[in-house]
């Protein structure tokens, strides 16, 4: 048995009730209650659960607009029936005819009437519309909520889940992992203030968390899961009542003024080891927001508003799918100009890092002027990859030698210019740089959301820290994909990966079946730009049509080379060349370790160091020279991005967000 509120009717006066019987039948039953009566039942339809070993259903609510139910079974699945209003009046006609009373015409009665559920067969017994089935794993769905719009559900597999219908089918947007050890999670409360509370037994505690702050509001000593309990909070109290050895406990706490004050709210655990800035916001009424994403060690990935009025950090939304410490970022802007459709800002954002682990999602950013951040995200998780669960899947493994388990995600980069038009296809190509030595090409198709590697090369035989990924294209209309991988030797290797996409597109046209990942062709050029490792590394075009490339090194040194992209002759006709026209190195241009460069005009560079100095630099006639040089606050820099502003004026600024201990922006 279990409750759940009618939408627009008093809950105090009437209710649902869903009663699972034998053989997977639910019943839904309208229960009214008016003092001084007894309460009057009326069925309003039947309901077929899928088969399972123990089948029941565990929590339901109802999506009033729609005219559905959503309930969760013990199974862990998640079923979608219809219920429309008008269903019931067929079995309460049936009733009255056969004797029943009308409850309208009998107000004054206390006569019960003749059970309602003598004439059930009246009504149709419903399949559901939709099925995730074990969504929530074997410990069964605990708790389902409606709230603006959005299906959220919870289980105790340690996750809750935000979906969507699409179409009369349940859609996962994402799951969220809200603390580690809070396995049993119960149930969600959305507060007035914008918090969202999450009930659960951690070990043998019942735990009150809030999302907002990220910690446990409250912890209460009862035994753990598997009981009969309830909560109710308001300003002036907390209360919880459970049963423990047969006996009703009823825990009482009256709130307490704060005496912590929270000087700057923290946006992760640890320190954060990667930014990328997705683009601006215009909101009426405020001043342009910047949106930016973050990665961190604490294996979360965050959405977050920097406004350079209010100087405030806000966090919009949370990715909490990695398993590892998040390493490195990757975006690809979606429809219109720079990703700004008719709805904000859109996206579509990897993440990786330890544990071989890749996360694909959708953001879109619209304007809230209600909430504090002025900006609202959704997030919709699209596909992930783990090379120890690609191992697991494949024939024969017996007779290779495993992955390693410790390999990490470096650096990623999204191939450019393979949108559908060039290649008739909807993949998009993800290059990424691995600690294991490797370089892998992974195709994402987001209609099927999956994520496939579809080619690798181990040329480097040392751990490759950064990737960038270009786009040659010719005034015929050829183009070339060009790839450039740095290592920990300090060299610089450039490869022409047209090929292995056009192949890998092929293969994956195929029927489906296993893909078996190309091998990239040898680089076309190396070149031993550093002594040790490459920590930063950019590529801009120029006016010409050429390349340049620069790189920051763990020595303190900054290397650019200049290139150019031509055909091969003779033969090699259909081969891509590529020349090396002009070199130039500064060695000890920091202190320590470069960990973030970029070229922001063919004769402008900067750089960004562990010494917390960024300088920028002239490049002209084959010589480096420093322009100037600001410090700035951010301890143990790991990454730099930078973008351009028009100001009104007509002005040219250069903006850079820093990531380290901190975040910083200038």
């Amino acid at each position: 048995l279990s409750w759940a509120s009618r939408p627009g009717l008093p809950p105090a006066t009437d209710a649902a009730l869903l009663a699972s019987g034998p053989d997977g039948e639910m019943l839904w039953l309208d229960v009214t209650h008016r003092p001084g009566q007894a309460p009057w039942v009326r069925l309003m339809g039947r309901y077929l659960l899928p088969p399972c070993k123990q089948r029941w259903h565990t929590c339901a609510a109802f999506l009033p607009q729609e005219g559905l139910l959503v309930c969760g079974d013990r199974r862990g699945s998640l079923l979608l029936f219809p219920c429309s209003s008008s269903s019931g009046w067929a079995a309460e006609s049936t009733s009255i005819a056969n004797g029943g009373t009308d409850p309208v015409a009998e107000d004054s009665s206390n006569e019960l009437e003749p059970s309602c559920l003598l004439h059930k067969e009246a009504l149709p017994l419903e399949s559901p519309l939709s099925v995730l089935f074990g969504l929530h794993g074997k410990t069964g769905v605990t708790s389902v909520t409606i709230h603006r719009g959005y299906i959220y559900s919870t289980g105790r597999d340690g996750v809750y889940r935000q979906l969507r219908l699409q179409d009369q089918q349940l859609e996962v947007l994402r799951k969220h992992r809200p603390c580690k050890g809070l396995q049993w999670i119960e149930e969600l409360r959305f507060t007035s203030d914008g918090d969202l509370l999450v009930l659960g037994f951690h070990a043998d505690n019942f735990v009150v968390w809030s999302s907002r702050t990220g910690e446990n509001l409250h912890c209460i000593p009862c035994g753990g899961g598997h009981r009969s309990w309830s909560y109710c909070s308001s300003p002036l109290a907390e209360v919880f009542a459970f049963i423990k050895s047969g006996d009703v406990m009823l825990y009482y706490h009256e709130a307490e003024p704060c005496e912590q004050q929270v000087l700057l709210p923290s946006l992760h655990g640890r320190e954060i080891t990667c930014v990328r800035r997705l683009g601006a916001m215009e909101v009426p009424g405020r001043a342009t927001l910047n949106v930016f994403v973050t990665g961190s060690e604490d294996t979360t990935a965050c959405v977050l508003v920097l406004s350079e009025n209010s100087r405030a950090a806000v966090p919009l939304a949370r990715l909490s799918d990695h398993i590892s410490s998040v390493r490195t970022l990757a975006f690809t802007m979606g429809p219109g100009d720079e990703g700004f459709g008719d709805e904000g800002l859109s996206a579509l954002l990897f993440s990786a890092g330890g544990r071989a682990q890749i996360e694909c999602y959708q953001l879109l950013c619209t304007g809230d002027t209600v909430s504090e951040s002025a900006v609202a995200c959704q997030v919709i998780h699209v596909a992930s990859h783990q090379l120890g669960k690609h191992w697991e899947q494949k024939k024969n493994r017996h007779k290779l030698v495993k992955m390693d388990p410790e390999t990490r995600y470096m650096s990623l980069s999204v191939v450019p210019g393979t949108s559908t038009k060039q290649l008739a296809t909807p993949w998009k190509f993800l290059a990424a740089a691995c600690s294991d030595g490797s370089v892998r090409i992974f195709g994402l198709l987001e209609a099927a959301r999956k994520l496939v590697l579809v080619a690798e090369s181990f040329h480097h035989q040392r751990c490759v820290l950064k990737v960038e990924a270009f786009l040659h294209a010719w005034a015929g209309g050829e183009r070339r994909h060009l790839l450039c991988s740095a290592a920990t030797d300090g060299s610089i290797a450039f490869w022409d990966i047209t090929g292995p996409i056009m192949d890998a597109v092929d293969a994956l046209h195929q029927p489906e079946g296993e893909i078996q990942p190309l091998a990239l062709d040898a680089p076309l050029v190396t070149i031993m730009a550093h002594s040790c490792g490459v920590n930063s590394l950019h590529i801009r075009e120029t006016p010409k049509g050429q390349y340049l490339v620069a790189t920051g090194s763990d020595d303190g040194s900054i290397h650019v080379c200049l290139l150019e992209v031509a055909l091969g002759r003779g033969e090699a006709a259909a081969r891509t060349c590529l020349r090396v026209l002009e070199r130039v190195s500064r060695p000890c241009a920091h202190a320590a370790h470069v960990t973030g460069i970029r070229v922001l005009r063919p004769d402008l560079l900067l750089s960004a160091s562990v010494d917390q100095r960024l300088t920028l630099w002239n490049w002209h006639l084959g010589k480096l020279v420093p322009l100037s040089t600001t410090f700035f606050h951010v301890p143990d820099l790991a990454e730099l991005d930078c973008w351009e502003v028009v100001e009104a004026g007509g002005e040219l600024r250069y903006y850079c967000v820093l990531c380290g201990q901190g975040l910083e922006m200038l």
